[in-house]
């Protein structure tokens, strides 16, 4: 429960800085409504690749502490999984902030 407040903190927080940030435009009339749903996106994002990397990591620790002879095989397993999360959600993240 901590982890998720921590993480809500931290997706408010990314909110509210990165709009002044993302706000210098050359236009006259600026819209600041995509630059917040980009924002928000990119948010979700990142709290949806944290939240499934700490899971993968939580059932790591969980197995090998069932079956220590096996570590090596699911350590390895795990890494290949949470870099194939971390990598979806950098993509996902460039998507929102350039859209």
């Amino acid at each position: 429960m901590q982890a998720l407040s921590l993480m809500t903190r931290i997706v408010g927080a990314f909110c509210v800085l990165a709009v002044p940030a993302m706000a210098q435009t050359d236009k006259v009339v600026a819209m600041p409504g995509p630059m917040v749903l980009n924002a928000l996106g990119a948010g979700l994002v990142i709290l949806g690749a944290g939240l499934g990397i700490g899971k993968i990591g939580s059932s790591a620790v969980e197995s090998i502490a069932r079956q220590p002879e096996a570590s090596g095989t699911i350590q390895t397993a795990m890494i290949i999984a949470a870099a194939l999360i971390e990598g979806v959600a950098l993509f996902a993240l460039i998507i929102c902030l350039i859209s």
